[in-house]
Formats: structure tokens, C-alpha cells, sequence
């Protein structure tokens, strides 16, 4: 992962101790994983928050998600906990994880009654839930690592309202049934807003077919996480981006052909590289050759 110049414009005193920041990553991991970079970030004598760049060795890193732990410490008075698990770019190995962490003053502010009443979960009782990070989420992460030029003050309400809105966001989030997503390991599809990204993806491809874009470059044009698009396209397709382009692109192929046109033309028409590519790219999709079907 890049190193990012938000770095320096982080608080990085009082790390937490190595023990810690393990048992925090494993919250997401089963495998190895190292800490390799720790800031805190400062919000509140209610809220505390902090940030990790996490790398998973030898594996990739797990899926994007967001957990949620409530612990009552005694009575009326409880803890709140919330972590995410976000990829910040294309390398799948590191990820980032953000720890929110809501303190007993923090629910001193509300009535009893608002705090138990229709809610997901019990506060009386240990809690762990889990729920998908949506864009929304991702927006306030960003907004909450900025480092900030405002008076201490503002900058302390400014940072406790981004931690607020996180934690209506996840209260909402796992409200939402996650039956909704075909593919638990893709919640973020839960969203019309992220599945719409995804078929946006799919009508570029299929109006562009002689275009080989890149991951990369087809998830700019959407607007998505590289991670994202290529999960959430074998979610919503059944297939691969390349599988998709390459279906879609021998299909046209084989009307071309029907309609009289020539191998060579085929090639030329859909951006193949040469006749050798097209043909051996049909053949692995229909078993056979082009020439047969002219034939």
C-alpha cells in the first residue's frame, strides 16, 4: 500500500501496545497480519477513534466489513465499539482498519428508554454484529483521518459528528437484512446505489466491445473500488470482467460471421490483436474454430 501523505498529519503518540493492535486485527483475520503503521485520532473525552495499515502475509486481505461490539459495564452504562475493515486502493494484500470507540459518557447523554427502545440488538447484553461498509461510510472514514487547520474546539465537534454519523450509519445498516445480497462475501451490493456501479460497468463493456479496458481503468469510470468492482462483477455476473468482455465480444463474433463477414474482419471489428488471438479465443469459448462456422 502507498504510503499516504495523511501520515504525517496524524496524531501518532500513544500507539496502542503491540497485544492490542493483534487482537484487533484479528477480529477480521484468521491468518498472519501485521500492524505497520497505528494513529490515533482525536475526537473526544467520549469518543475515541484511531487508524491502521494493516498487512495480511501471505494472504489477501479478508472482505471488506464493519463489526459492531456493545459491552454493558454496569448499570446503564455501556461501551460501544465499531471497527472497519476497508480497502484504500488496488493492492488487495494491505487494508486499513478504523476502531470507534463510544464510552459510557458518550450514552450518559440519552434517556434510558431511547437507548433501549427498537433497537437490533440488546444493551443489556454483550453484543457482536456485523454489517457492510456502504459508500455513505466510506466518505466519513476519509472524513474522519483529515487532518484539520480549524481551532481545537471546532475540530473536536467537527470529528464527533463524523463519528456520530458513523455510528447512525451502522445502526441503519444492520436494520437491513442481508438476504437482500446474493453473495455474503459482497454485502456492499446490498446498495442499489454500489449494484448500479456494477451494471454501469457491464453496458461500458458491451458498448465498447473493442476496447480492452483495465481494472483499473473501468473502476475510475464508475467510480468504484478496484476490490469492489471485481468482486461485485463475479456477484452480479456469474463471470470475471475479462470473462464477461470475452463472452460478449465471441458472441458478436459469431453473428458477424453469419452475417458473411470475414475471419479477418471479425478480428479487426472487435480490437483483437491478430487473427491468432480471435481464433484461439473463439475456440476456447464455442470449440471451434472460426473458419468452421463460415464453413
Amino acid at each position: 500500500m502507498a504510503v499516504l501523505t495523511i501520515f504525517a498529519l496524524l496524531m501518532a503518540t500513544d500507539t496502542l501496545p503491540a497485544k492490542k493492535q493483534n487482537l484487533i486485527v484479528k477480529r477480521f483475520a484468521n491468518g498472519d497480519a501485521a500492524v505497520l503503521r497505528q494513529y490515533r485520532i482525536p475526537v473526544s473525552n467520549a469518543i475515541e477513534a484511531e487508524w491502521m495499515e494493516v498487512s495480511f502475509q501471505n494472504q489477501s486481505a479478508p472482505d471488506e466489513t464493519g463489526k459492531l461490539y456493545l459491552y454493558p459495564i454496569d448499570d446503564a452504562k455501556y461501551s460501544l465499539e465499531l471497527y472497519y475493515l476497508r480497502h484504500e486502493d488496488s493492492d488487495c494484500d494491505n487494508a486499513a482498519v478504523y476502531v470507534l470507540r463510544f464510552m459510557p459518557a458518550f450514552f450518559e447523554q440519552y434517556p434510558a428508554e431511547t437507548l433501549t427502545a427498537n433497537q437490533p440488538f440488546r444493551f443489556d447484553e454483550v453484543t457482536e454484529m456485523q454489517f457492510p461498509i456502504c459508500a455513505q461510510a466510506c466518505s466519513l472514514l476519509d472524513q474522519l483521518k483529515e487532518n484539520s487547520e480549524l481551532p481545537p474546539l471546532i475540530s473536536s465537534l467537527q470529528q464527533s459528528q463524523v463519528a456520530i454519523q458513523l455510528l447512525k450509519r451502522a445502526l441503519e445498516c444492520i436494520t437491513i437484512p442481508f438476504t437482500v445480497c446474493q453473495v455474503p462475501a459482497c454485502r456492499f451490493l446490498v446498495y442499489e446505489s454500489e449494484r448500479e456501479k456494477i451494471k454501469e460497468a457491464c453496458r461500458i463493456i458491451e458498448k465498447d466491445l473493442d476496447q480492452s479496458y483495465t481494472i483499473r481503468e473501468l473502476s475510475r469510470k464508475v467510480a468504484i473500488n478496484e476490490c469492489y468492482l471485481k468482486k461485485g462483477f463475479k456477484a452480479l455476473t456469474g463471470k470475471t470482467v475479462h470473462e464477461y468482455r470475452e463472452n460478449l465480444r465471441i458472441s458478436r463474433a459469431k453473428e458477424l460471421l453469419q452475417k458473411g463477414k470475414t475471419v479477418t474482419e471479425v478480428a479487426n471489428i472487435l480490437g483483437f490483436s491478430s487473427i491468432s488471438h480471435f481464433s484461439t479465443a473463439f475456440k476456447r469459448v464455442t470449440g471451434l474454430k472460426p473458419c468452421e462456422l463460415l464453413a
